[in-house]
C-alpha cells in the first residue's frame, strides 16, 4: 500500500499527477460545501470537509498532509478522524517503523455508515418501546404517538437493513 504524506498544494503532487487549477477549484468548492452540508446534520464542519477530502483522494494520507490541505490543526484532524472512524467512514493505518498515523477511506464505508445508523435508530426504538410499555395511563394520545414512532423506527430499520445488505453485496460503495 502506498502511503502519501502530502497532496497537491502541499508537495505538488496528487496521486502522481498535477492537479490543474480548475480541478483544484472544483475540489476546494466541493470540500467546503460538503463541510457545510454535514454541519447541517449536526456533525462538525471539519468532519464534513475531511469526509469530502477522502471521497476525492481516498488515501492513505498523513495527518500533516490533511491539516495542511484543509488548513486546520493536527488536533482537529485527530479529533475529527476519530469521529469519522467511529462512523465507519475512515480507517487509521500505521506504517512499520513510522510513528505517524495515516487515514484512508474505509472498505465498504456506506454499508458501515448504514450499519451504525441502524444501531442508533435501534437504540431509540427500544427507548420509545420501553416508554410505551411503562406509560399505560399517560397524557391523552401519548400511547398512540409512542406506538407510531416505534412503528416508524421499525420501518426505518427494515429499509435501512435492506439498503445495507445491497451495499454490502456490491462491495459497500468503494471501487
Amino acid at each position: 500500500m502506498m502511503f502519501q504524506s502530502g497532496l497537491n498544494g502541499v508537495n505538488g503532487k496528487a496521486r502522481g499527477a498535477r492537479m490543474d487549477q480548475e480541478t483544484r477549484r472544483r475540489t476546494d468548492a466541493f470540500i467546503e460545501r460538503m463541510g457545510l452540508s454535514i454541519q447541517e446534520e449536526g456533525l462538525p464542519r471539519i468532519a464534513g470537509r475531511m469526509f469530502a477530502l477522502f471521497l476525492i483522494h481516498g488515501g492513505p494520507l498523513g495527518i500533516d498532509a490533511i491539516a495542511q490541505r484543509l488548513k486546520i490543526s493536527r488536533a482537529s484532524v485527530s479529533t475529527n478522524g476519530r469521529l469519522l472512524r467511529q462512523l465507519g467512514f475512515l480507517e487509521r493505518l500505521v506504517r512499520p517503523g513510522d510513528r505517524k498515523d495515516y487515514y484512508k477511506l474505509a472498505d465498504a464505508p456506506y454499508a458501515r455508515l448504514l450499519d451504525g445508523y441502524m444501531v442508533r435508530i435501534g437504540a431509540r426504538m427500544e427507548l420509545v418501546r420501553a416508554m410505551h410499555a411503562g406509560l399505560p395511563h399517560g397524557p391523552a394520545g401519548a400511547q398512540e404517538r409512542l406506538a407510531a414512532l416505534a412503528d416508524f423506527y421499525a420501518e426505518v430499520m427494515h429499509s435501512t437493513a435492506a439498503l445495507s445488505a445491497r451495499f454490502t453485496a456490491t462491495g459497500g460503495g468503494t471501487p
